[in-house]
């Protein structure tokens, strides 16, 4: 009978306790289903990384997909604001409370605006459109909350594929790049653009830039040519090999000049993956990560010839490249990359397929979670 009211008093002092809390907004009755066991209380959700995804608009449906997904990184480059300046402070304000009002935090921009061929080919105009650059950077992380910019050194001919619908596991659309079919196409009005020009064009860039970077905390995230050839209508690539990204971070060293680990490109320049992880982000270099995976077709380093694959048929060891990134600390963003057009989907926007997005964002998640609660056991 003692032993029954002992029970007693200890589990209405114990619901007194939750109401308590409760009432108080310091905390609630959990359901049953959402006890997590004890042994599990140390799992990280996503092992502690953000994963995030490319959205181009506001009334994206990939919003919503995000949210049901939980995942609330927006990946936007501010390239529909109409004839607003985007380093305007209330235009950036603004961007911000709208993604906040979305439920999603803006955590990167990819592809920003205010860097062109102006600075890229070093022509007429180019250090004014370096200082509107510098003044958008330094807004960006006061007014917008961002602290990456993903950018790139692909002048003119930026992202490009020779085919969009390369049928692929049962039926699929890929992208894919043949070097073969792009060698003819014709010069662009830029007409020839050597190496030596970029090369002299990105230290011009990066010695203006990288100091103001250092001064707010802003990291600067250089994206892989891609596709990583020679040249493309008449316009050479420079970011097409492990070794001349080691050069550029060599250009001006600092800790907020840095790289976007692009997966595919940097495994088609003959990379293995995980291995290059545990180096540039022991040196702190890996600000941002486009996790995908390809195939190459050619033989050949770098890759003339190569199609982008589901996240678990290409030549990456994605379980590999994924425990890498745990391994060495990284807990920034990650977003899946380039996924094929799956069966009742628009190939609209290839590469950005909503259901092959949904199949990329589930395979990562998995692979987090097996890694973090392997990790947990050692």
């Amino acid at each position: 009978m003692k032993n029954h009211r002992r029970l007693f008093i200890k589990r209405t002092a114990s619901l007194a306790t939750s109401a308590s809390l409760a009432g108080m907004g310091l905390g609630k009755a959990v359901p049953d289903h959402d006890i997590v066991p004890k042994k599990l209380t140390t799992l990280v959700k996503d092992g502690g990384m953000e994963l995030s995804l490319s959205i181009p608009s506001y009334d994206s449906p990939r919003i919503a997909m995000a949210k049901q997904m939980d995942v609330f990184g927006a990946v936007y480059g501010m390239r529909n604001i109409g004839d607003s300046k985007p380093y305007d402070p209330e235009v950036i304000l603004g961007v911000k409370q709208k993604w906040e009002s979305l439920g999603m935090k803006w955590n990167v921009v990819e592809g920003p605006p205010l860097l062109g061929e102006k600075t890229k080919l070093g022509l007429e105009g180019r250090d004014e459109e370096i200082s509107n650059f510098i003044t958008y950077m330094k807004n960006l992380k006061q007014y917008g909350g961002v602290d990456i910019i993903c950018y790139n050194w692909m002048p003119v001919v930026s992202w490009f594929r020779t085919k969009m619908d390369t049928v692929g596991r049962g039926g699929a659309l890929m992208t894919s790049f043949d070097y073969e079919d792009a060698r003819m196409m014709p010069v662009t009005q830029y007409g020839e653009i050597s190496k030596a020009t970029l090369w002299t064009t990105l230290e011009y860039f990066l010695k203006a830039v990288v100091p103001e970077a250092e001064k707010i905390g802003m990291n600067l995230s250089l994206h892989p040519d891609d596709p990583q050839v020679d040249k493309l209508k008449g316009i050479s690539r420079i970011m097409t090999s492990v070794e001349n990204f080691d050069r550029m971070l060599k250009l001006v060293p600092s800790k907020y000049s840095g790289l976007t680990l692009c997966q595919g490109n940097f495994s088609l320049m003959g990379a293995d993956i995980p291995s290059l992880v545990k180096r540039w982000g022991k040196a702190g270099k890996i600000n941002y990560v486009h996790f995908r995976n390809v195939r190459d077709l050619s033989g050949k380093i770098p890759s003339t010839k190569f199609v982008e694959t589901f996240h678990d048929e290409g030549q990456i060891d994605m379980y590999a490249a994924m425990k890498a990134y745990y391994d060495i600390g990284y807990r920034g963003p990650i977003r899946p990359d380039h996924v094929p057009t799956m069966a009742g989907d628009s190939n609209d926007r290839p590469g950005y397929s909503t259901l092959g997005t949904l199949y990329a964002l589930g395979y990562m998640r998995g692979l987090l979670e097996s890694i973090n609660k392997n990790a947990l056991k050692a």
